[in-house]
């Protein structure tokens, strides 16, 4: 199982080319990780502000298929490939919604952490039963 989550490319996101600059699909992703975690109380925001816990990434591999332009909106299919002790793997599909075509396959490696002390923390239980929700197995 998926979170789905849209967002429209902005004017400021494109190059001179006309399409969206490829560092702004990881900002992307992130909004769509931030969507996630409202599966827990809180949401990310009180995981940050209040819990001081943060999921930062160690690891991120792209694979880009089809541009998106000014005005596409991008679908942003988030979903779990793996989970372990502290860390986990997020896997996020972007399509275009305008005709369903794969743009992009991101795949973001994250560590549970106390955003204090900076140190890896193991996975709090709401946060890992909201990631095993979302788990697939391929």
């Amino acid at each position: 199982m998926s979170v789905l989550y849209q967002r429209p490319v902005r004017f400021e996101e494109v190059d001179a080319a006309g399409i969206a600059f490829f560092a702004r699909f990881f900002n992307w992703c992130h909004e769509a990780m931030e969507r996630f975690f409202d599966g827990v109380q809180g949401g990310y925001v009180g995981l940050i502000t209040k819990r001081h816990i943060g999921f930062p990434a160690v690891h991120v591999t792209a694979d880009w298929k089809s541009p998106l332009r000014y005005g596409d909106v991008a679908i942003i299919e988030t979903s779990v490939l793996k989970i372990g002790h502290t860390s986990a793997t997020l896997r996020y599909v972007l399509t275009r919604a305008s005709d369903g075509v794969h743009a992009a396959t991101i795949e973001h490696v994250v560590v549970a952490s106390n955003l204090l002390t900076i140190t890896k923390v193991p996975i709090p239980d709401d946060c890992r039963a909201l990631l095993e929700a979302h788990r697939v197995t391929s």
